[in-house]
């Protein structure tokens, strides 16, 4: 558009709308609002219900932030500014309007907007689906970094697939787990702004041909594929109170063709659209099921689909100024969040090479300074690989670039270890076998010019015990950026009581700077500020106990402490630890053992993938010990178990600031970081947990004495996994109470009698060779919470220990994480 012409565009909208910029007033907010339920909505304000107010109001904050998120988009352009493409396969967004509220700084005029037309709020938000377009700590992580990003003023964009259907609907049938479908755009969302454009196409399947170029260079065409068109829809995210909003562009994906004409004319309709349905449904579901091939090449498209949408709005973007790619790593900085996205490695050499014409050297040497990899996984079951003939079918030319990109690395690798054949197959790329595969990890390790692991426990394994052959390779390009939350969610929004109190002392600053909460250690002995802060946690609670009767019909005693493990199920994680506990606990009050302890309830929720049986065997056994212990007249108000069914976001927002004690109790060297122990301890939970993931910076910020420490370290379980010092099966010959319980599980105290029921988990639990060492563990964890019962008593002194826990968080902030992402990995300085 001409000069003239956009001055003119603009003089226009002005003189349509007076009020371009809108007005964050109360009175304004309500006639938006109004306006909205009448012109997007065509409803009749005076009949309109709460969720026809919530898009409503929904609509209002993204007209706000659309015109912030415009001159943020031309700050970018005029300043030339270096960007940040994060790639991630997973945003675990949850719900947008109340963070929208809070960064925008109307959350209080918008609330008395809505109780002036007659609701609540809390019903207003309630209406709102969670985005659950993740699957736990990564992709949680991920919208984290969207809203530190923003309110760093990271010039940045957050890429991945707007999946039609979220990870799925958790359901408790008679106890078990039943999965169905999580369809949370049945009724639309109003966060997205649904592009008609850029449309691009994504290439699959197809062969390459060969030809020389007029300088006589090798170039390659990928030809005869099948095509998938990728459609953008944009997520606004605002920055805290600063007037800049960046976005997370979500690719969708559509046939290229509507309709197959020439099976319509034959009259086969079935087939006319069998090449859409089957194209769009790339983006149908997050995570299909991988068991079998048909699901693992899905997956992989998925990859593949979103990488090459995106490397087409990155080109798209710097080509609108740059003619050639000189600059381009100047202009251009690309995280891969996970191995999910390492296919964008071997897709930028694929552009650079046969569609601007680049030679290899140059080439690689922009993908390497273009691209940083973060590793989020510690187990090598994780580390993603694909089927090289699955890989040459799908992506015939990636293929082919991964190979040549393997035949150099390991020409080096020889060079440098001649004679060292073991050394070349274990960092090849390609792993040898019956069935060759592509090692995704070790393609992101060469192609990155940076690897972070997310704890400095998890980097340091990583480098010794991961990829040592690796870190030996490429000194200094292993590096550690413990993870973070974001405050603003994670206490601001969440718990409104505790932030209002601390900022009643310490003023707002903490919200942006979490380093001020340190100033809340001068307040430990204050005897006013304690008892309001025990105020809080009790208001939290009564709210908490509200919700799990409304969920699953059980009463709870909210002056009980609130014992709470919530996040995916895992065998690593050891919710089953926790349930052995639980049944220790379970038979000392049937013995009468229990009088000096104080009552429990213990907290569970979580996910198990669909295919993974054992995890959610476990997820039974814990709603098996729920029903006798819920339903035992003997047990009364000292214990009760529940399972919170479908675990989200949104639930996560009412459970932390509920939680006495958050159980961190995973195998030592098993967990890479985990972000749920710094959500609770920034609540005033206490920790009780390994040395494991960032439980080891936790107790290095707090003080091991205000945190519960048990079990063995990372070294010593490696350690006796190779060695066993002792079987499970002699800790329960030489531990009477610790075989009692095994004993209560295989014998159907908790399965109406039925003692085959949970027979695998007794024998998983008895195995010599059990590498999650639930049972080496067990005595340290028993003597953990009877020093947690004896201090629960302890009222002065436990708020003490929570309100240090919450001042000495300041690190956990993904502000301080992504600071560290932005100047040490990316090259881009952080304006104060």
């Amino acid at each position: 558009m001409k000069e003239m012409e956009k001055t003119n565009f603009q003089t226009g909208l002005k003189k349509i709308s007076p009020d371009w910029n809108i007005s964050t007033t109360v009175p304004a907010l309500k006639e938006h609002i109004i306006h909205h339920l009448m012109s997007f909505q065509g409803r009749d304000p005076e009949r309109s219900g709460a969720r026809d107010v919530y898009k409503a109001l929904a609509y209002t904050m993204r007209d706000l932030m659309v015109e912030e998120w415009i001159s943020t988009q031309k700050t970018f352009y005029a300043k030339e500014k270096k960007r940040v493409y994060y790639l991630s396969l997973e945003f675990l967004i949850g719900r947008s309007l109340g963070n929208s509220m809070t960064n925008l700084g109307i959350l209080e005029a918008a609330q008395q907007a809505v109780e002036e037309l007659g609701f609540d709020m809390a019903e207003i938000r309630d209406q709102e689906e969670d985005a659950a377009l993740g699957n736990g700590g990564l992709g949680r992580l991920a919208a984290c970094f969207m809203d530190s990003i923003a309110t760093l003023k990271i010039p940045a964009y957050g890429y991945g697939i707007r999946y039609e259907y979220g990870l799925f609907f958790q359901q408790l049938i008679d106890g078990y787990q039943v999965e169905g479908p999580d369809n949370w755009l049945a009724d639309g969302t109003p966060w997205a702004f649904d592009r008609s454009l850029p449309v691009f196409n994504v290439q699959f399947f197809g062969n390459v041909t060969s030809y020389q170029d007029e300088e006589g260079n090798y170039r390659a065409k990928w030809v005869n594929t099948r095509d998938v068109k990728a459609r953008a829809s944009d997520i606004l995210v605002p920055g805290y109170r600063n007037s800049h909003v960046i976005n997370m562009r979500l690719w969708s994906a559509q046939s290229s063709r509507e309709l197959d004409l020439k099976d319509f004319s034959r009259g086969d309709y079935i087939g006319a659209v069998q090449s859409k349905v089957s194209s769009e449904t790339i983006s149908k579901v997050l995570y299909p099921p991988d068991h079998n091939y048909a699901g693992q090449e899905l997956r992989l498209k998925q990859q593949y689909f979103f990488v090459a949408a995106t490397f087409q709005d990155i080109m798209r973007r710097y080509k609108k100024k740059q003619k050639s790619f000189h600059k381009f790593t100047d202009l251009v900085a690309v995280q891969l969040n996970d191995t999910h996205p390492a296919i964008a490695i071997p897709e930028l050499m694929r552009l650079l090479l046969d569609r601007e014409g680049l030679g290899w050297e140059e080439a690689w040497d922009i993908s390497v300074k273009t691209f940083a990899y973060t590793n989020h996984t510690l187990m090598p079951e994780a580390l993603e690989k694909w089927r090289v003939d699955m890989m040459g079918k799908v992506l015939p030319r990636h293929l082919q670039i991964i190979y040549e990109i393997n035949r150099r690395f390991l020409l080096e690798l020889t060079e440098r270890y001649p004679g060292n054949e073991r050394k070349v197959r274990d960092l090849s790329i390609i792993e040898e076998g019956p069935v060759k595969m592509v090692r995704m990890a070790h393609l992101a390790i060469i192609g990155s010019h940076s690897v972070n692991g997310v704890a400095e426990l998890h980097s340091q394994l990583l480098k010794e015990r991961i990829f040592p052959g690796f870190h030996e390779f490429f000194p200094g390009r292993f590096n550690s950026k413990t993870n973070g939350i974001t405050p603003r969610r994670w206490l601001l929004d969440v718990n409104p009581e505790l932030a209002d109190l601390i900022s009643s002392h310490l003023g707002p600053g903490w919200i942006t700077d979490l380093e001020q909460l340190r100033g809340l250690e001068f307040l430990v002995d204050d005897s006013e500020f304690c008892a309001r802060w025990r105020r809080v946690k009790n208001d939290n609670k009564a709210a908490l106990a509200d919700y799990i009767f409304k969920v699953s019909g059980v009463t709870v005693n909210s002056g009980a402490m609130f014992d709470i493990q919530v996040k995916r199920i895992h065998e690593y994680k050891r919710q089953l630890l926790n349930a052995l506990h639980l049944i220790y606990f379970y038979q000392r009050i049937i013995r009468g053992e229990a009088e000096n302890a104080p009552p429990r309830v213990a907290v569970f929720a979580g996910k198990a993938a669909p295919s993974y049986w054992r995890a959610k065997l476990i997820i039974k056994l814990i709603t098996s010990i729920s029903d006798v212990v819920n339903n035992d007249p003997r047990v009364k108000d000292k214990l009760k178990v529940v399972f919170l069914p479908n675990y989200n976001v949104s639930q996560a927002e009412i459970i932390m600031p509920a939680a006495d004690l958050s159980e961190q109790i995973s195998t030592a060297g098993t967990e890479a970081s985990g972000t749920g122990n710094m959500k609770f301890a920034l609540n005033g939970a206490l920790t009780i947990g390994t040395l494991d993931g960032a439980n080891i910076e936790i107790r290095e910020e707090v003080g091991e004495e205000n945190i519960f420490i048990f079990g063995m370290t990372a070294d010593e379980a490696e350690f006796e996994r190779k060695n066993v010092s002792r079987t499970p099966r002699q800790i329960c010959r030489q531990n009477k109470k610790i075989k009692n319980v095994i004993k209560a599980i295989g014998d159907g105290s908790f399965s109406e009698g039925d003692k085959s029921l949970f027979k695998p988990l007794v024998d998983s639990l008895l195995n010599k060779h059990d590498p999650y060492l639930l049972i080496a563990d067990f005595e340290s964890y028993l003597e953990c919470q009877e020093r947690v019962n004896e201090l629960f008593f302890d009222r002065e002194t436990w708020t003490r220990k929570a309100i240090l826990n919450v001042a000495r968080m300041g690190k956990f902030s993904t502000d301080r994480t992504i600071r560290q992402y932005s100047e040490e990995i990316w090259g881009i300085p952080v304006e104060e």
